[in-house]
């Protein structure tokens, strides 16, 4: 509890007795205004029936056309998850790996926290003008003899998605596993050495255990990322992109009469598998969690 002096004319003072948890009160009215009266809206509309079918709204998104939607965002996710996992991984043991310069560490982690964060309209301006139709990268790579939109090549498309979320996607993954990297203590290596361990051996049975939750934990958060991007895709396929976040918008805007309760449906969905997958995120780091204590 928190103790508050009261001070009056007399010299006797009389202190109040606050609970301490009444400080969590701005922060939990914040998330029940802004999260969770939402999501409740968002469910509630999407239990209802629309104007098209005789179905739930929720049974009716997991129909066509309604479900290709979601198997691309998914594959989306999975292809960004784990290219981005792989190369995160790599990027955080040689960041923990190099000791000199001393300010290459500060500079991938300082670098890693603004691109994993960067994103929306700012990330798809910047592509677009690299790797657009008349992006500068587009024309220096054509100079040099090979045409990417002549190739098929679109920002627009899943290859160019690809490339544009890997941008986040791989910083995300250095920062998720770089303090189980490490914390890779040096005295197991000795150790499984002295015990005639190869350094394959190492991590097939230490390193790769120890490690494994947290990289698990950190693809399972890349496929949320990736799953519920919306601003990023809308503005580089400006609003025809196939993935769910941005059919959602269409459905919501009424551009399709009859639907809007199959669009709330959409968005319920990809709460549920967000919160799957974060679950599953912060289940792992409570277990890779263990190995720092």
């Amino acid at each position: 509890t928190i103790e508050l002096a009261d001070a009056g004319p007399a010299t006797r003072r009389s202190r109040v007795r606050v609970p301490a948890v009444l400080g969590l009160v701005p922060f939990v009215a914040f998330v029940g205004v802004f999260l969770v009266f939402p999501a409740a809206t968002v469910f509630v509309k999407a239990l209802a029936h629309s104007a098209t079918s005789t179905k739930p709204a929720m049974l009716q998104a997991l129909d066509e056309p309604f479900r290709s939607s979601f198997v691309e965002s998914i594959k989306l996710s999975v292809l960004t998850a784990v290219i981005g996992g792989v190369v995160g991984v790599l990027l955080a043991y040689a960041v923990v790996a190099v000791r000199r310069p001393k300010w290459l560490r500060t500079f991938a982690t300082s670098f890693g926290g603004v691109a994993a964060n960067l994103g929306g309209v700012p990330l798809a301006f910047a592509y677009i003008a690299a790797l657009g139709v008349q992006g500068l990268a587009t024309k220096v790579i054509k100079a040099m003899g090979y045409d990417l939109v002549g190739s098929g090549f679109a920002l627009g498309g899943n290859t160019g998605l690809t490339v544009v979320y890997l941008y986040f996607q791989i910083p995300l993954m250095m920062l998720v596993v770089l303090p189980a990297i490490d914390g890779l203590q040096t005295s197991w290596r000795e150790a499984a050495a002295n015990l005639g361990a190869t350094p394959l051996t190492y991590w097939r049975r230490v390193g790769g255990p120890i490690l494994l939750p947290s990289i698990l934990g950190g693809l399972l958060l890349l496929f949320a990322n990736s799953f519920s991007a919306y601003a990023t895709a809308y503005a580089i396929s400006t609003g025809s992109s196939r993935l769910a976040p941005v059919q959602i918008r269409f459905y919501l805007q009424g551009d399709q009469s009859g639907y809007a309760e199959v669009g709330y449906a959409m968005a319920a969905w990809m709460i549920i598998i967000a919160l799957v997958a974060t679950g599953g995120y912060l289940f792992l780091r409570h277990r890779a969690e263990r190995w720092r204590r």
